[in-house]
């Protein structure tokens, strides 16, 4: 009959690093928003290629309609790769007013100095879940479980330049334009933004 099954590969381990600074969970899984770009929640995941080798994305998503405002992928999982994340997302949007709240986790990525000093410069108020709990960042796992569901464990990929742009594709264009969303009452999230 031609079928196969999809196999997910473990999950990578990461080395813990040391918190530059610690933040409050200013969200505490309140993941509701009446304004476009005022709650952000970013996160990374890993992705493989076809030859074994792992990449990392890092994606930030408006809460207000779930819409993808900046997805990067590279490397490594870096403090830089979640700075230029955040970067391509600020520049993004033509209008940030009031206060930004920016969530993820506990990553050493998100509490380093560069990247804490940076959204400081920023102006964006940073919000981090409690260790190991990933409902407290329940929208980003949400959107790589449908990120993984619906692109990545349906290809193979070779070489990287193929990876990174059938996410950007699927993130800007598949996830923000053409897919309804039930937090939009089955609107999409471009269509949840444009009647803001």
């Amino acid at each position: 009959m031609g079928l196969k099954s999809i196999v997910r590969r473990r999950k990578p381990g990461y080395t813990k690093g040391h918190p530059y600074k610690l933040f409050r969970n200013i969200l505490e899984q309140d993941f509701t928003c009446d304004e476009i770009n005022t709650k952000w929640c970013t996160d990374f995941t890993y992705l493989y290629l076809s030859d074994g080798s792992k990449r990392y994305n890092c994606t930030i998503i408006d809460l207000h309609d779930r819409s993808v405002v900046a997805s990067i992928t590279d490397q490594n999982i870096t403090s830089e790769l979640a700075i230029r994340t955040l970067r391509k997302a600020i520049e993004s949007q033509s209008e940030i007013k009031g206060v930004l709240i920016l969530h993820s986790d506990q990553g050493s990525q998100y509490t380093s100095k560069d990247f804490t000093e940076y959204c400081k410069r920023m102006a964006v108020t940073q919000s981090v879940s409690k260790a190991g709990y990933p409902y407290d960042n329940a929208p980003m796992e949400r959107y790589f479980n449908t990120l993984k569901n619906e692109l990545i464990y349906q290809y193979e990929y070779q070489p990287e330049e193929a990876l990174y742009t059938a996410i950007e594709e699927f993130a800007y264009t598949t996830y923000n334009h053409r897919r309804p969303h039930s937090y939009n009452n089955y609107k999409t999230p471009f269509e949840a933004r444009k009647t803001a």
